[in-house]
C-alpha cells in the first residue's frame, strides 16, 4: 500500500493509482499480522511463511518481514498494478496448497483484517472458503492450543470468542499488538534471506474496476484570535457562538 500520509493521485483515465512519486509500505494490518505470527512461533517453537502477490518492487516488504522473524519469504509476481479481490484469492489459494502439498499443512493462516488502500474485507475469506477452513475476522487476541485456536473479537462493551478446530485461519485487526522494529541484526539477515517467487496462473474475478476519482481536497484555515490578555474578548465571543457559554 502506499506509504502513509503520501499524496494520492489518480492517472488521467482514472484507472490507476498514478505510483510515479509514491512509497510503499506493509499496511498496518498485514504488519500486525506478521508481528502476531512471529510471536506465536516463538512461544511453540513454529515457523512463520509470509505469501504476498504483487511486483517485484513488494521484495522490499519481503525482506522487513524476514528482518522481524519470518522464517520462509515467498513472492507472487504480478505485472498489473492492482487486482480485484476475487483473482487475488484464487491466486494465494493455489499458492498455499501447492506450498502445502510439499511441506505440510499450515496449521494458522492469518490475514490482515481488510486491505488499508480498499478496504475490501474480501480476500481472507475467500481464500479460507476455498481452503475449506473455519474463519473469523476482526480479530484482537489469539490464543493456541493443541487442536484449537481460541480468537476474541471486539465489540461495544467486551469481546465475542471464538474457538476454532486447527488448521484454521484469522483475520488480524491493527492494534492486536505493537510490532517491534527489527535489529540491525535483523536488518542484515534479511538482505541474504532466501525469497522464493512462484510462477503460477489464476482465473479472472468476476468484479470490474470502472474508475478511481479523486475527492477535492477540504482546506482548513486557523485563526489566531490573539496572544496574552488581548485575546480574552475573542475567545468569550467564540465560546458564546458555539453554544458553551449562556
Amino acid at each position: 500500500m502506499p506509504a502513509p500520509g503520501a499524496r494520492i493521485n489518480v492517472t488521467e483515465d482514472g484507472f490507476e493509482v498514478d505510483s510515479t512519486h509514491l512509497g510503499f509500505t506493509t499496511s498496518p494490518h498485514e504488519e500486525c499480522a506478521v508481528e502476531e505470527a512471529v510471536q506465536i512461533a516463538e512461544t511453540h517453537d513454529g515457523e512463520v511463511t509470509v505469501i504476498t502477490l504483487g511486483p517485484e518492487a513488494a521484495e522490499e516488504q519481503l525482506r522487513y518481514a524476514a528482518s522481524v522473524g519470518v522464517n520462509n519469504l515467498v513472492l507472487l509476481p504480478i505485472d498489473e498494478p492492482d487486482w480485484d479481490p476475487q483473482k487475488t484469492a484464487n491466486a494465494l489459494t493455489k499458492a498455499i496448497i501447492g506450498i502445502e502439498a510439499s511441506e505440510g499443512v499450515f496449521d494458522l493462516i492469518l490475514f490482515g483484517n481488510e486491505s488499508a488502500n480498499s478496504g475490501g474485507f474480501q480476500v481472507g475469506i475467500r481464500v479460507a472458503h476455498r481452503l475449506e477452513r473455519p474463519m473469523v475476522n476482526g480479530i484482537k487476541n489469539i490464543e493456541i492450543s493443541d487442536h484449537e485456536v481460541e480468537a476474541h473479537r471486539e465489540i461495544d462493551g467486551g469481546f465475542e470468542v471464538y474457538k476454532l478446530p486447527l488448521p484454521a485461519a484469522l483475520g488480524v485487526k491493527e492494534g492486536i499488538n505493537l510490532p517491534r522494529y527489527p535489529t540491525m541484526k535483523g536488518r542484515l539477515a534479511s538482505k541474504k534471506a532466501e525469497l522464493r517467487t512462484l510462477e503460477f496462473s489464476a482465473e479472472n474475478g468476476s468484479q470490474q474496476r470502472n474508475k478511481l476519482h479523486r475527492p477535492e481536497e477540504q482546506v482548513s484555515e486557523t485563526v489566531i484570535l490573539g496572544n496574552g490578555p488581548e485575546a480574552a474578548p475573542a475567545i468569550v465571543d467564540l465560546l458564546e457562538e458555539l453554544g458553551v457559554l449562556q
